[in-house]
């Protein structure tokens, strides 16, 4: 029998399961990829918000990375919530020496909470910056991300183009000249993403606002799917308007949970067989 393609998350743990690891299983899971895990840091979490963050020790995690790599092909790694600037060094040591094919290589730059608790401390977000971006193909940073890694804040919606340049820039600079940069337009009055490929082509892609609350996570399922699309085969703005058009529907399709903000329908194909 023919095996599935496999992916890899190394990101935090949200009992939750809005965001972190058990959501990135969830979107592998609703596109048929076979999905392994890394947990970077435990937290304390529900849908209102975030109570307690504790990284792992990075040894640890840099012991599941290679115990993975040494048993599992790796057709993509999505990277989320890091949690210490320790854990930064140990993935950018890991991805250096893995053996994963490129353009499969995506991260999403989580710093901070939705409900505004720090995930990642200053030197991390620093090492990231200076030593991860060396080492991907792919960036999905929101508005306020994109902010950070460019030292630009804030980044209004006629920024945007020149900011996302500007992070490509950046990582050319270090020796890659292969990043394409999607920002994630959740947080404008238009929910638009905007795609800067390596090539240097641009995009906008239309957004729709959905009536719903079940709004965590929205990034992480982001990245997985876009990360999946790509594992797939689909290429550029092809990948991206996919992976936005599953967030969409997960959105539109989620049902309550908790008393705060719910997670999406990340497993909403398995109620429509023919999506």
């Amino acid at each position: 029998m023919r095996t599935k393609n496999v992916a890899l998350s190394i990101a935090g743990f949200d009992p939750g399961s809005g965001a972190g690891i058990t959501a990135d299983l969830k979107t592998f899971a609703a596109h048929q990829v076979y999905g392994v895990a890394c947990i970077s840091a435990l937290t304390v979490q529900s849908t209102q918000g975030v109570r307690a963050v504790e990284p792992l020790p990075a040894a640890l995690v840099r012991q599941t990375l290679d115990c993975l790599a040494d048993d599992v092909s790796l057709s993509g790694i999505k990277i989320g919530m890091l949690g210490s600037s320790e854990i930064v060094r140990e993935v950018v040591s890991f991805l250096k020496s893995a053996k994963v094919a490129r353009p499969s290589l995506v991260l999403d730059p989580v710093f901070r909470s939705s409900s505004g608790a720090p995930l990642l401390d200053a030197n991390g977000v620093w090492l990231l910056r200076d030593q991860l971006l060396q080492c991907i193909d792919w960036i999905t940073p929101n508005i306020e991300e994109l902010a950070i890694l460019t030292g630009q804040n804030p980044v209004s919606r006629d920024q945007v183009s020149g900011a996302a340049a500007r992070l490509r820039d950046l990582a050319a600079q270090l020796g890659n000249n292969e990043l394409n940069v999607v920002v994630t337009g959740g947080d404008l009055s238009r929910p638009d993403d905007f795609l800067l490929t390596a090539s240097g082509e641009q995009h906008w892609f239309p957004g729709e606002k959905i009536a719903t609350t079940s709004t965590h996570g929205t990034g992480c399922a982001f990245s997985s799917a876009l990360l999946c699309r790509l594992i797939s085969g689909l290429r550029g703005g092809e990948a991206v308007a996919a992976a936005k058009q599953y967030v969409t529907e997960a959105l539109r399709s989620a049902y309550p949970i908790g008393k705060g903000k719910g997670p999406m329908n990340h497993l909403y194909r398995f109620d429509r067989p023919n999506d």
